[in-house]
Formats: C-alpha cells, sequence, structure tokens
C-alpha cells in the first residue's frame, strides 16, 4: 500500500511544477497562449484549464466538495490571471488534502459515475490518487512541449530536481 508521504510529495511536487509552468506562461502574449496548437486541449490556455478541471473533478470525488467547473474541453477560466489564482489555490488545496491522507483512507475504495461515459466504477482509492498526480504530469508534459516548441523553457522538471527533497 502506497505510503500518504508519498502523495504529500507529489503535491508539492505539482505546486512547484505549475509555479514555473505558470511564471513562464505569465510572459507569453495572450493570443500566443490561446492559439490553436494542435495539442489535445489545443491550446497553452485549454491546457492549463484542462489541468485545473482534472484536480476539481476528481478531488471533488475524493472530499464531497462542489467546484466550478465546465465541461470537459471548454475553459474554466478565459482570463489568465484568475486561472493562475485558482490554480494556486487548488494546489494549497492538494498539498492540505495530502496531509491528511491516512493508510486506511487509500485502502478504501471509491465509487462514483463518469462524466464522461455515465458508467459507475469502483476502484482503490490509493490508484485514483495516483492518477489524479498522474493525469497532471501528463498534461504538464503536453505542455512543457507547447512552451518548448515556442522557445520557453520551464526548466528542470524531474521530482529529484525539486527543491527540499
Amino acid at each position: 500500500m502506497p505510503d500518504p508521504q508519498l502523495y504529500q510529495t507529489f503535491a508539492r511536487y505539482n505546486q512547484w511544477m505549475n509555479q514555473k509552468s505558470y511564471e513562464v506562461c505569465a510572459g507569453i502574449d495572450d493570443a500566443e497562449r490561446r492559439r490553436d496548437r494542435g495539442a489535445f486541449f489545443k491550446s497553452i490556455h485549454g491546457t492549463l484549464n484542462h489541468l485545473l478541471f482534472g484536480d476539481r473533478i476528481w478531488m471533488g470525488r475524493f472530499t464531497g466538495r462542489k467546484y466550478p467547473i465546465a465541461p470537459m474541453g471548454v475553459d474554466l477560466y478565459d482570463d489568465f490571471r484568475e486561472l493562475r489564482a485558482a490554480r494556486a489555490a487548488m494546489d494549497q488545496e492538494l498539498i492540505d488534502w495530502t496531509a491528511g491522507l491516512t493508510e486506511a483512507w487509500l485502502a478504501g475504495t471509491l465509487t462514483w459515475t463518469s462524466g464522461v461515459d455515465g458508467a459507475t466504477r469502483a476502484r482503490p482509492c490509493w490508484l485514483l490518487v495516483s492518477h489524479l498526480f498522474n493525469h497532471q504530469t501528463h498534461h504538464r508534459g503536453q505542455l512543457t512541449t507547447l512552451l518548448c516548441q515556442l522557445g520557453y523553457d520551464v526548466g528542470a522538471t524531474d521530482l529529484p530536481w525539486m527543491p527540499g527533497v
């Protein structure tokens, strides 16, 4: 069974990478952030929105909290500053939430109904928390590719390079 400390580390990594990514994105013209670049969520802005969307969906399932969401693929925030503030708030919420994780909760099962296909599923909590962080890493990889294609570098992205590890 995964140790809660693993997810606490992933939450700190998530925050570190999002801070770095948003810092780079803040230096890009809004029209360039929104330009369709052929990515799964089209643009840098769309990808940033999807990352927040995914976190809100899973955290809502884990905690029962109701978050403002939109259909998948529809931006949660049109304004970059508002999106950045919402991202920072979610990152802190993930850190706070993982601080309270227990092995007993992680060993439990979560049942939910998917908004994508309407199917009801039950999976181990540890698997779903792992998915939440894996999903972030997957789409941040797409984001860093888009940024690199524009000539921007977010710097080190590997977990062992995170300060404090």
